[in-house]
């Protein structure tokens, strides 16, 4: 057996009318099998912002060394290649995710016992749902109960370094039960990493562009998505003028995913992920670093975990779900529609404070604050 520190786990001390709907406590210690599965995934995945590019340059390295036509022929058809497949091909579809039963590999098991994970239903103080339901509220306050099966957006918050947080909600079949089956938002930056867009493809994964979140609702898709995106990674302490007992959310330029809850008359779920900011640190890096991110639309940044490597700290992921909040009838005016965008907005950051303020102390973090910048 492989002695690892066990999570930060708290007692259940959840407020009165919270619905405990997924409840994996984790394990004090793992298996050799578990901690290697833990190892690898994360190698391969989190770590695959390493060594891709690291695989390309030395592939291109080796082309340009080479003198012998043939040989230079190979490897440019090698490089072409897994360059195509790392962008398309059939082996992405989500029909093959259903056959290879990637929900229910036994390495998300393991996962499970490197972490504790909880899933919460708080509707302000009624518990009376069903298990396949949960509360929600009109933005009129009129009561109505989403089903985890209906359509809806999940905003996940925060992002993370690595968007752990929405990947956690989306993969496991136990996660299903409370949140559902449902496609992930990602950037499009993933597509340059061969292994996790492959996985994502398994997925049913949407591309973080407009036109691609536009078309997913049109055809009923149930999503997920984490609003504050790429910049929220870089968000926090230890930036300069954070605090480290501060949670930030960047949510107050982040209207899009409330347009299209508006446009398609789709409910907004708010999730938020306490421990999601806790499974990896960052090195803080220049200002302008950060831009050009933002710009690129790809994460430049430097990040580790355990040992200093891409494995994540074992921490508690408290997802606490609050009321869905239901959009109105879009307005064809447009400043009537830019008014409805801005007071769904509004309560949908309200919403969020709700939540975490409720549950911080639950969760440990009485000292933390939640800043929506």
């Amino acid at each position: 057996m492989t002695r690892l520190c066990r999570p930060t786990i708290h007692p259940p001390l959840h407020p009165p009318g919270c619905k405990v709907l997924v409840d994996s406590p984790g394990s004090a210690s793992l298996s050799t099998v578990d901690g290697a599965l833990v190892a690898f995934s994360s190698a391969l995945f989190v770590g695959s912002v390493v060594w891709v590019p690291l695989a390309y340059a030395w592939a291109i390295r080796k082309l340009r060394q080479t003198k012998d036509k043939r040989r230079k022929a190979v490897y440019l058809a090698l490089i072409l290649s897994a360059a195509t497949l790392a962008v398309t091909g059939p082996h992405r579809s989500q029909r093959v995710g259903r056959w290879l039963n990637a929900r229910r590999w036994r390495l998300w098991q393991a996962w499970m016992n490197f972490i504790a994970f909880e899933v919460i239903s708080d509707q302000g103080g009624d518990s009376s749902s069903s298990d396949n339901t949960y509360a929600g509220a009109h933005t009129n306050n009129e009561k109505t109960v989403l089903r985890r099966d209906d359509q809806a957006i999940l905003a996940v918050v925060p992002h993370g370094i690595f968007p752990f947080a929405l990947a956690f909600a989306a993969l496991p079949e136990r996660a299903a039960r409370a949140f559902g089956e449902f496609r992930p938002v990602v950037a499009t930056a993933t597509a340059l990493f061969p292994f996790v867009r492959t996985f994502l493809g398994w997925l049913g994964a949407v591309d973080a562009s407009r036109e691609a979140v536009d078309c997913a609702l049109a055809e009923g898709a149930r999503i997920g998505l984490a609003p504050g995106g790429i910049a929220e990674m870089f968000e926090g302490y230890p930036k300069p003028l954070t605090h480290p007992d501060d949670e930030y959310a960047i949510l107050e330029g982040r209207k899009g995913f409330i347009r299209m809850a508006i446009k398609h008359g789709v409910p907004v779920v708010p999730v938020y992920t306490f421990g999601a900011t806790k499974m990896l640190k960052r090195v803080q890096l220049p200002g302008f670093v950060e831009q050009i991110s933002k710009l690129l639309r790809i994460s430049i940044c430097v990040f580790f975990g355990r040992w200093g490597l891409p494995i994540p700290y074992r921490a508690k992921l408290l997802y606490v779900m609050g009321k869905a909040l239901y959009p109105p009838t879009a307005s064809q005016d447009d400043e009537l529609f830019r008014q409805q965008v801005d007071d769904m907005h509004q309560n949908f950051c309200m919403e969020l404070r709700r939540i975490f303020d409720r549950h911080k102390h639950a969760y440990g973090w009485e000292d933390k604050s939640l800043k929506i910048i």
